[in-house]
């Protein structure tokens, strides 16, 4: 049987955490606060993030990353992708030599512009073929609640990816498996600057066809990115592209989205942050590095271009609106 460390144990890590539980693998979660391990290990609940959902008795947790990562042959990185190159800084020692590094961070590193897989290989030095990345229609919340759900498990070597299929699959969480680690970790990091945009569009008061609309130039722009970089276009058109777009740009559970409708609404970005409860909505820093990776590459991005815009040189939504409305027509 495999076991795995699930380092990380904010909603979305704890979730995953309790998939891998369900389907059998032995479990053990890396918590930054010891009262979250506690909550987890004694309670079985995570009431600091994922409120009213009971986990396994078998899941474990533990604030010592060594411990976690005592014999580990599945390694799960589920910190922000900001802050995912310090973590494994202080990680890397405690990581067995052949474990298999599964991210599930979305976005796009400021500064280096590099994609988490990448990150994760410069700072352990692992080969890329034992980096897979996990990505798709994957809302924290439901998945805890057990309501059915897919997903992808990106991985350049095949016998890794199976195993980490064989891993995580339950009777509610099906995952699926996919060579293009760029293709997924470009759909994950593009689609939550687009539900940022939504959510805008939704706090303004705009209705279902500006959604809509949103989510298919914005499923646009990430194609012509991962194309750029090396993507397979199918991949985008799959679970990790338009599923996850799709989910995080319509659903009231997605951060990004929910930070979003706050600025249209007329916050802050103090008070949207406020509004997701503390929780990190990556699309904010992302945006940014998005903008300038697909710069690096001559690739026209107007909708990042409108949040960045938005989150970070103070222009209004109405004005980042009229921005994009104001671009010269062309076809499709």
């Amino acid at each position: 049987m495999s076991k795995a460390a699930v380092l990380g144990a904010g909603s979305w890590g704890t979730a995953f955490a309790k998939v891998l539980a369900d389907a059998g693998t032995d479990v053990t979660m890396w918590a930054r606060r010891p009262e979250v391990a506690e909550a987890i290990s004694v309670d079985h609940q995570n009431p600091f993030y994922l409120e009213g959902i009971t986990l396994p008795p078998s899941l474990k947790a533990t604030s010592d990353h060594r411990l976690a990562l005592e014999g580990a042959d599945i390694v799960v990185l589920a910190v922000p992708s900001q802050s995912l190159r310090e973590n494994l800084g202080a990680w890397t020692s405690s990581i067995e030599p052949d474990s298999t590094l599964l991210s599930l961070a979305k976005g796009i590193e400021s500064g280096t512009l590099m994609r988490m897989s990448q990150v994760i290989s410069q700072v352990t030095g692992a080969d890329p073929s034992r980096v897979a990345v996990l990505s798709g229609p994957n809302l924290a919340r439901e998945i805890a609640a057990g309501q059915p759900a897919a997903t992808v498990i990106a991985c350049t070597d095949s016998v890794r990816a199976v195993d980490l299929q064989k891993a995580c699959a339950t009777g509610y969480f099906r995952p699926y498996t996919n060579p293009d680690v760029i293709g997924c970790e470009v759909g994950g990091a593009c689609k939550n600057v687009i539900a940022l945009a939504c959510g805008m569009a939704s706090g303004i008061g705009l209705g279902e066809n500006t959604n809509a609309t949103i989510i298919t130039r914005g499923l646009a722009e990430m194609i012509r990115l991962g194309v750029a970089l090396g993507a397979n276009p199918a991949t985008l058109a799959g679970l990790a592209g338009v599923g996850d777009l799709v989910a995080t740009c319509s659903s009231p559970l997605s951060r990004n989205r929910t930070f979003g409708h706050h600025l249209g609404a007329g916050g802050s970005m103090e008070s949207a942050q406020q509004a997701t409860k503390g929780q990190v909505a990556e699309g904010v820093k992302s945006c940014t590095s998005v903008r300038a990776l697909a710069a690096s590459h001559d690739v026209e991005m107007p909708l990042t271009e409108a949040v960045h815009l938005v989150c970070h040189e103070g222009m209004s939504v109405p004005d980042a609106v009229g921005l994009l409305l104001g671009r010269r027509t062309k076809p499709e």
